[in-house]
C-alpha cells in the first residue's frame, strides 16, 4: 500500500485546513486508516482513526476541532482540521493498515503502511 499525503500549510490560529491521503495499491475499504502527528523533537502522536467498519476515535486534544472521514471510492482519508492552534503545528503522517484491532489503533507501531507527512504550522 502506497500513501500520499497533501493539504498542509501555513495558517493563522483560528484557520481550518483539510488535509487529504490518497492510498493506492491496496483493499481500501478493509484498511483502518489514520493519522498522526510529529513536532520537531518529540515523539510521533495518534491524532484520529477511522476504522474499516467506519468507526472513529480522536486524540482528546483534537476532539470537537478535527474530522476524520473518508472517500471509499476515491481511496482517500480526509482530516479536517478546524479552529486551529499554535499547539497544532507538527509533521502530519497518515498510515493504514489491515490487521488493526480497536486496543491498539492508536498505537503508532501498529501500522505497516505509512505516508510521507505533511507539514502544518499555525502561526500565534
Amino acid at each position: 500500500v502506497q500513501l500520499q499525503a497533501s493539504g498542509g500549510g501555513l495558517v493563522q490560529a483560528g484557520d481550518s485546513l483539510r488535509l487529504s491521503c490518497a492510498a493506492s495499491g491496496g483493499t481500501f475499504s478493509r484498511y483502518t486508516m489514520a493519522w498522526f502527528r510529529q513536532a520537531p523533537g518529540k515523539e510521533r502522536t495518534f491524532v484520529a482513526v477511522i476504522r474499516w467498519t467506519g468507526a472513529t476515535a480522536y486524540a482528546d486534544s483534537v476532539k470537537g476541532r478535527f474530522t476524520i472521514s473518508r472517500d471509499i471510492a476515491k481511496s482517500t482519508v480526509y482530516l479536517q482540521m478546524n479552529s486551529l492552534k499554535p499547539d497544532d503545528t507538527a509533521n502530519y503522517f497518515c498510515a493504514a493498515d489491515s490487521g488493526i484491532i480497536q486496543s491498539t489503533m492508536t498505537n503508532v507501531r501498529a501500522y505497516d503502511y505509512w505516508g510521507q507527512g505533511t507539514q502544518v504550522t499555525v502561526s500565534s
